[in-house]
């Protein structure tokens, strides 16, 4: 089993301020994206791929259900994929688009992309 607890907080922390961010920093621009709800959104739909890959499902587009909520998103997405990775065991690969790749390596880039989403988006 896999350690996500670190994932879990990184994303909750991430989510808890986006909801309460006012439309002004919501839909401020960062570096890269149009707006920070924006930036989290792709986030978002990044966690969601990976947690698919990790159930082996097929990919599914994720929707974009607007700025005020991008925090509610980011939150499904990151503990759909922390609770996909607690349940393999160590050793684990997960077959990405671009071949396969040990869950923890899939781990330790999900909770450095939530950090620096975090970072981009202070």
């Amino acid at each position: 089993m896999h350690d996500v607890q670190p994932l879990v907080e990184a994303v909750d922390s991430l989510a808890d301020r986006f909801r309460s961010l006012p439309q002004s920093k919501l839909l401020g621009s960062v570096p890269g994206h149009a707006s920070r709800a924006a930036a989290v959104l792709a986030l978002a739909r990044r966690l969601a791929a990976l947690a698919l890959a990790v159930e082996g499902g097929p990919q599914r587009e994720f929707p974009d259900a607007g700025a005020f909520a991008a925090g509610d998103q980011l939150a499904v997405a990151g503990h759909d994929l922390a609770a996909a990775l607690a349940a393999l065991p160590e050793g684990a690969e997960v077959a990405l688009p671009d071949g396969p790749e040990a869950a923890a390596e899939v781990l330790s880039g999900a909770l450095a992309a939530v950090r620096e989403t975090a970072a981009l988006c202070a």
